[in-house]
């Protein structure tokens, strides 16, 4: 029902025959729980407590209609009678909670990671090792027929309806543009040829399914590569696809292989929505909108400014099954936000890990991770208040602990209050709100500006769990007490000057944030600068929407980035995401040295061997970023004295400032104690 908070988004959808009960819909991830023993059962809860949440459709993960179709071998597919009961499961539990619920039908084409592979042509794509086979014309109504009786399995499994996906560069997609389609029967040639794939599809699936069954179609609205489908072909495509009976139309936002970031941190929230505003008016179905909407005021404004009719958001029922059940009532600042890290979720599927979310570790794991009321109550101190110390106090206090939490600084959030300040990373500040609005809500007595000592800790609890964080590692090299020298913590937490020319010793995450953060300055991009920087025509003259030249940025600081190892810098930047803090430091004209060895620091200046031959680089300042070590002088002092402690987070283990780790550190902690 409509509501006093947010109208439009809870004002309810008539598809005619039914009736949604929002304008949310919780679009499809692949979450690895597809191919996981017992999957089915898991996948049957977690998408029961997004349903139980109040989301207004479910659509699945993308399950192939064929083994051509995987998008790897063995994964998801939906073929025989046995996978009916299997997935009936999932539908049972969607209804039970009075939800509704879509199963995607994805054909990989050529990005499927195996050699059975198919496409319209046998081009190879970009990001797979495998040159897929050329489909025949018996191949193509193969292909079809598959479809179709996996559209057919799918409502025999209790679904109300099918997403087709069409976009992001997959089987469909292929078949539209001609970079992947060099076909000259019916099926390639003219865009009237090249769109019959799809529309043939969606053509038999309706008269297969009957009248009253949903059917989405993902249409690929902006392709983001060269000679990609050209706007009035989009237009074109979406009206034969409501002429042939889809009920909806969902927007997909560029192919895989795309230079262009779509849906992670640094795009601005709600991004590309003005794609799918181009198309309202054009067709008479409800439209849907996606990508970076990630709160329900996001949400709101998207559709009160007409850019859809409903807006999708995936990750963030990751990070919160409530999300819609708490912007019901207001209670936004209680939601858990998705910060579109990507590192618990599509990361771990590019792993061939089962997904989750940093900020909800609980996410795909709702069978295993419960919190459970304690018979027993303790007094519990946690000391430092960094993502492991937030997660494991506010676990603690939900299970019935008295818990103190100490923070020797005047804020909570550690690592966090850093990665804020970083373009591209502001929405790193919604989980420290959201975990102080826990805290509150919990009853977690904060201690800040409270340094714990063995005088205030010994003997007073019953646990103590030390989330002390890391230190930034100390670099040994002749001049580093120089004044130019600073850590990354200097300059992002207590905003010390920085001169014109920077060089940064340490190529991780960090040194790439600290880079990023130098070049740039620390305000965010607006949607048409964010465009224009990485190639994007929001005119959409061109063919898949792209500019001849992507607009050149200004970087506010010459900096230089140099790291000691050998090869390519940032190998263990995020697998989804490490391409893109390449390309953006390389706009902003950041130099990069790889393979040097430091010889000394001089007031103005860093001496170094490069190639077996010294250099020497001028500069303003030097930024260290050279990893972290372990903050456990206090965890060893309490052990010293026979105090038991746990240690989680950096403490624990110091590596490249793992949230995802120190999150989940602390919430299985709290769970065993």
């Amino acid at each position: 029902m409509s509501n006093q908070h947010f109208p439009h988004l809870f004002k309810p959808l008539d598809l005619g025959y039914t009736e949604l009960a929002n304008r949310a819909l919780m679009g499809s991830m692949h979450t690895g729980l597809e191919e996981a023993k017992g999957g089915f059962e898991r996948m049957a809860r977690f998408y029961a407590e997004r349903a139980e949440g109040g989301v207004g459709l479910i659509v699945t993960g993308g399950v192939a209609p064929d083994r051509n179709g995987w998008v790897s071998p063995f994964s998801i597919k939906l073929t025989t009678s046995r996978g009916v009961r299997q997935h009936s499961m999932i539908t049972g539990a969607v209804h039970e909670a009075n939800g509704k619920i879509c199963m995607q039908i994805l054909h990989a084409g050529r990005y499927g990671y195996h050699p059975l592979c198919v496409a319209p042509s046998a081009i190879k794509s970009p990001i797979s090792k495998f040159k897929p086979r050329e489909l025949s014309k018996r191949g193509i109504r193969r292909t079809i027929n598959h479809f179709v009786r996996c559209a057919k399995l799918a409502k025999a499994a209790g679904y109300d309806g099918v997403e087709i996906m069409g976009s992001e560069g997959y089987l469909i997609n292929e078949f539209l543009v001609t970079p992947t389609n060099k076909r000259t029967d019916e099926y390639g040639g003219s865009y009237e040829n090249r769109m019959r794939f799809p529309i043939e599809i969606v053509d038999q699936v309706r008269k297969a399914v009957g009248p009253e069954f949903m059917i989405v179609y993902r249409l690929s609205m902006l392709d983001l590569i060269p000679n990609g489908s050209s706007w009035s072909e989009v237009v074109q495509l979406a009206e034969r696809i409501e002429g042939v009976g889809a009920t909806m139309i969902n927007t997909g936002i560029g192919w895989h292989e795309a230079r262009v970031p779509t849906i992670a941190t640094m795009v601005p929230n709600g991004g590309f929505t003005w794609v799918t505003k181009r198309m309202m008016g054009q067709v008479g179905i409800p439209l849907i909108t996606t990508n970076r909407i990630n709160t329900p005021e996001i949400a709101e404004d998207v559709l009160a400014n007409g850019h859809a009719d409903m807006v999708s958001m995936a990750r963030p029922f990751l990070a919160d099954a409530d999300f819609m059940k708490k912007a019901l009532v207001g209670d936004s600042k209680r939601i858990n936000t998705c910060i579109a890290c990507n590192q618990a979720c599509l990361d771990h599927i590019f792993q061939q890990k089962t997904a989750s979310c940093l900020v909800n570790p609980r996410a795909c794991r709702e069978t295993e991770i419960n919190t459970v009321v304690s018979s027993s109550p303790k007094r519990i101190a946690v000391i430092g208040a960094g993502p492991s110390g937030l997660s494991c106090s506010t676990e603690l206090a939900k299970r019935g602990h008295q818990v103190d939490l100490f923070e020797a600084s005047d804020a909570i959030g550690g690592q966090f209050r850093m990665a804020c300040q970083i373009p591209g990373k502001e929405d790193f500040k919604e989980t420290i709100r959201y975990y102080s609005q826990l805290i509150q809500d919990l009853g977690v007595n904060l201690l800040l500006n409270t340094k714990a000592t063995k005088g205030n800790i010994v003997g007073k609890y019953d646990e103590v769990v030390i989330s002390t964080g890391v230190n930034p590692r100390k670099i040994k090299i002749e001049g580093a007490d120089n004044p130019i020298v600073l850590s990354y913590v200097d300059v992002l937490l207590h905003k010390k000057p920085v001169g014109q020319k920077v060089a940064i010793i340490g190529a991780g995450g960090i040194g790439f944030d600290v880079a990023e953060y130098l070049t740039k300055g620390t305000e965010e991009a607006t949607t048409t600068e964010f465009l224009e920087e990485w190639g994007v025509d929001e005119a959409y003259n061109d063919r898949g929407g792209l500019l001849k030249a992507p607009k050149k940025v200004l970087p506010k600081r010459e900096v230089t980035l140099m790291q000691r190892s050998e090869g390519k810098l940032g190998k263990k930047l995020g697998k989804t995401t490490g391409w893109i803090h390449r390309a953006a430091i390389r706009k902003m004209g950041v130099k990069t040295i790889s393979g040097v060895e430091y010889v000394r620091i001089g007031s103005n200046h860093i001496t170094y061997l490069d190639s077996y031959k010294t250099d020497l680089l001028s500069v303003d300042n030097i930024v260290i970023c050279a990893g972290q070590e372990p903050n456990r002088l206090l965890a060893d002092e309490l052990s010293s004295l026979g105090q038991h402690v746990h240690i989680i987070g950096g403490a624990h283990e110091a590596r490249e400032l793992d949230a995802k780790q120190a999150i989940e550190d602390g919430v299985r902690l709290a769970i065993r104690l």
